[in-house]
């Protein structure tokens, strides 16, 4: 027996590429596991039937390690997981600092100047060996709801209590609790839009996923009065939207967000809100520290159909720690923990006691001035180095760490994200293709028609000089292209 050689990651060019070796870009994605294109079959079509029964001849010829995995099916991998998956091949590790690495979907976590000092160590105590319990333990969701009221519900008479809010190990814990407690009901959603949602929409049977498509022509704006003919049109009983927005960094605030609640409550439309990135707001530098939030606008917190999703894991950059919550009214929390009894029943017991000092309201506040400061700083670096090499960003972010950017000035094919980011790659730069963010539940669309095709996701949350370094090898490919001299 010979033992077969370990597989090598695969070595970046330094050669120059043709345009004909990125024909492949769209290749790599349908060979990775859940992103095959799925096939249609219609009941008695000749075609249909003797393709059927071929399969039946040859799984009765199988052997069993051919078996593969019956009754199962792999889901598709997140955007951000792809890339990372295709970087690694390229070579990619982490902590390679050779590596500019713009797919990251989560903060900077070392230190940041002017930022309250997070704890390195925690100290335990006996009864947090026990299970916490599934909507969280009360002297955290009383924290909640206590910076939601210092900050949004001053001046109020309607307050949010403990038993507003549902404590989830990560926003995606979050989001599925919510997912498995919407009943038979039409769900809108725009796009482009965060890449976890296209699995949550797909696996939940009972509600019908319903897309609206943005473009650059409205600045992938949602003006009240669409909102209103979308829900009214399409007879949406549910909304689901991030705001401010992944992967565009638009926001809705003020005014709009205003009217976007009174919609909600005057339709009986129940409006969940991603506000993960309610903190990393730049249209308001002479109010250093605001945030925003749908909270601010509810009348009755017990019965507005608002529910809001958000967690220290982009706001207090503490992403390992999957600890967020949802807030809302009584009954809408009460399902979230019923539904989180078998899903995945509560977020880490000793972390969640570790969270309540961060949440003091001045603590917050002085952590959010020092993030906006500093991720200000970042953004204006990366949307200026992009201006220089020609790259405008005709909608900069409002809000969030990302940038999404159009390809459209880049000669063929590197105007694809997909060929792009397979381009970025080698020049150790990573990126987000567009296309991810057009999700699609069930793969009822063929994304290679995606109007998002054109466009890749920059993160500007990692540390600054991994940033310079990832705009390096941008520069290195721009010019390679013949782009930028």
């Amino acid at each position: 027996n010979t033992k077969a050689p370990t597989p090598q990651p695969e070595q970046p060019q330094t050669h120059q590429r043709s345009e004909r070796d990125y024909e492949d870009a769209h290749k790599h994605l349908r060979s990775s596991k859940g992103h095959a294109k799925r096939e249609q079959s219609f009941l008695f079509d000749q075609a249909t039937t003797a393709k059927f029964n071929a399969l039946v001849l040859q799984e009765h010829s199988r052997d069993c390690d051919e078996m593969g995995t019956p009754g199962f099916d792999h889901p598709p991998t997140t955007g951000v997981i792809y890339v990372m998956d295709r970087a690694t091949a390229k070579g990619w590790t982490y902590g390679d600092k050779s590596w500019g690495n713009f797919g990251q979907g989560a903060p900077e976590v070392g230190p940041i100047p002017d930022a309250i000092e997070r704890p390195l160590s925690i100290s335990m105590e006996l009864d947090e060996f026990e299970y916490a319990p599934v909507a969280g333990i009360k002297s955290l969701r009383q924290a909640v709801a206590n910076l939601y009221n210092v900050r949004y519900r001053e001046g109020k008479e309607s307050k949010y209590t403990w038993e507003n809010v549902c404590i989830v190990p990560g926003g995606r814990a979050g989001l599925t609790r919510i997912a498995a407690s919407i009943g038979d009901a039409n769900v809108g959603f725009f796009l482009p839009e965060y890449t976890a949602y296209e699995a949550l929409l797909t696996i939940f049977k009972r509600f019908v996923p319903i897309p609206t498509p943005l473009d650059k022509d409205t600045n992938y704006h949602i003006t009240p009065q669409r909102l209103y003919r979308e829900i009214h049109d399409r007879g949406l009983q549910v909304v689901v939207a991030s705001n401010p927005s992944n992967p565009t960094g638009q926001l809705i605030e003020g005014e709009q967000l205003e009217k976007w609640v009174d919609i909600a409550r005057t339709t009986k439309t129940t409006m969940v809100l991603d506000e993960f990135y309610s903190s990393y707001i730049y249209t308001h530098p002479e109010n250093l520290g605001k945030t925003v939030s749908s909270a601010e606008y509810v009348d009755d917190v017990n019965v507005d159909p608002i529910v809001i999703l958000d967690g220290m894991t982009k706001n207090f950059r503490l992403p390992g720690w999957r600890v967020c919550w949802i807030v809302g009214p009584k009954e809408y929390i009460s399902s979230m923990a019923s539904s989180g009894s078998f899903l995945e029943g509560g977020a880490n017991h000793p972390l969640q006691k570790a969270a309540i000092p961060l949440l003091k309201p001045s603590n917050a506040f002085q952590d959010a001035c020092a993030l906006q400061t500093h991720f200000a700083m970042k953004r204006h670096y990366v949307l200026e180095r992009l201006e220089q090499l020609n790259l405008t960003v005709e909608i900069p972010p409002k809000a969030t760490f990302y940038i999404w950017l159009d390809l459209a000035a880049l000669p063929e094919p590197y105007c694809n994200g997909l060929t792009f980011f397979e381009a970025c790659l080698d020049e150790k730069m990573i990126c987000v293709p567009g296309i991810f963010f057009d999700i699609n539940p069930g793969r009822r669309r063929d994304l290679a028609r995606s109007p998002y095709q054109g466009f890749v996701r920059l993160s500007f949350g990692p540390p600054l000089d991994e940033l310079k370094t990832g705009l390096d090898g941008l520069e290195r490919l721009l010019k390679k292209i013949g782009y930028y001299s």
